[in-house]
């Protein structure tokens, strides 16, 4: 059975010459045993008639979210599918796609779609090398969406170059891929921790740090993509897991973190620890807002809070997996190699706040994976989401050796 069977796939078709393949991709994704919702921009009827996709699709074509027919449900179709694709993307409907700009189906529902979301973009080779079309390209990658390369050749314009669509048993390929992969880790038990905590002084103030959980948000995101059932222990954040089959845990303080991982990570095969935890708390909490009083300065006495990844690390078994996390400003590899040893961590990814675009905040990150067995990995700056990916390998890899 192929990886595509029983798959739900929504195919978006923006106004390009190209529009013709999408009859081909449709009728192949079918043949493949996928169900396929097309959706159509305006422009892309003057290419390929709606009618000849119903036909091939077997389901009704929307163009407009509101028509003579009624509304057409772009949130319902956008949680219905198990991947988006857009080809061809035309130059307009990428700028669109980045921007945010929900005046037609495709873009409504994309903004809607929890689902992986793939472009194949088809223009002219001026239009594909502008400026303004690899800014919107590189916005989308960053969003997490995965870009199937354009084709070099002959263009409808007569020139020769790159801006050709992919060819449909490319995209179908890719595809196929991406579901053959989203199974590699299935029936895995996964533990993700992200995020700050926070350690109460009084009932309104508290110490914490400025993450945001962007990063292990991505990682518990990626790991469900990839199959495996995914326990998110979150702090406090306004963020939350996108993909539907995150169990999400919302934890506050450094204790309660703790609580749930010495529960959890026992009967899990792999924890990725990549919460900020705080290292120190208040020794006293007052139950009453703390005054000022007067001009006399306050002294708050601290104490440490539970390791997490030492505990974890010293109940870790065999055919565990545990991998760290270390935000360094100085002397990086050598402070990640010690923390390494000491968390019995399996490897640790290591990134540093003097890279621009890594750390807290960013929706970027750079990374190196530092391994147990003095193996190294050095990653380019990369988005948040790709970063994800590139751990869900390692890890697979990893399951695979034990």
């Amino acid at each position: 059975m192929g990886s595509l069977q029983g798959k739900k796939v929504i195919l978006g078709i923006s106004g390009s010459i190209a529009a013709y393949k999408s009859a081909i991709l449709t009728r192949q994704l079918i043949k493949a045993g996928a169900e396929v919702q097309v959706l159509m921009t305006t422009a892309a009827t003057s290419f390929i008639t709606p009618l000849t996709l119903s036909t091939l699709s077997k389901r009704d074509v929307y163009v407009d979210v509101s028509s003579e027919s009624g509304w057409n449900n772009h949130v319902d179709i956008g949680l219905w599918a198990d991947a988006m694709v857009v080809a061809p993307a035309t130059a307009t409907t990428l700028a669109k796609l980045a921007q945010g700009i929900a005046d037609n189906m495709v873009v409504a529902t994309y903004l809607s779609a929890r689902c992986p979301v793939f472009f194949a973009p088809a223009m002219d080779l001026d239009m594909w090398t502008h400026p303004s079309t690899r800014r919107n390209v590189a916005s989308l990658l960053e969003y997490g969406d995965t870009l199937i390369p354009v084709g070099d050749g002959e263009l409808a314009s007569g020139l020769v170059g790159k801006g050709r669509m992919a060819e449909p048993e490319e995209i179908v390929g890719f595809l196929e891929d991406h579901f053959h992969k989203a199974s590699t880790l299935k029936g895995v038990r996964a533990l993700v921790t992200a995020g700050p905590t926070h350690e109460a002084l009084d009932p309104v103030r508290f110490i914490g740090n400025r993450s945001t959980g962007k990063m292990g948000i991505a990682i518990a995101d990626a790991l469900a993509t990839a199959g495996a059932e995914v326990a998110l222990v979150l702090g406090p954040t306004h963020l939350g897991p996108q993909h539907p089959a995150v169990e999400l845990i919302r934890v506050r303080s450094a204790q309660e973190m703790y609580e749930v991982c010495i529960k959890r990570y026992a009967n899990a095969q792999v924890g990725v620890l990549a919460a900020a935890v705080a290292d120190f708390r208040p020794t006293q909490i007052s139950d009453q807002k703390i005054k000022k009083g007067g001009n006399q300065g306050m002294s708050i006495e601290l104490e440490r809070t539970p390791d997490i990844a030492a505990s974890l690390g010293k109940t870790k078994g065999e055919k565990q997996l545990l991998i760290g996390f270390a935000l360094e400003t100085n002397n990086e590899e050598a402070n990640a190699r010690g923390k390494l040893a000491r968390k019995n961590f399996d490897f640790i990814v290591l990134n540093s706040l003097r890279d621009v675009g890594a750390g807290f905040g960013h929706d970027t990150n750079r990374v190196r994976f530092i391994h147990a067995n003095n193996k190294q990995e050095q990653f380019e700056l990369k988005s948040k989401a790709a970063v994800a990916k590139d751990i869900v390998a390692a890890i697979a890899s990893y399951l695979y050796q034990k």
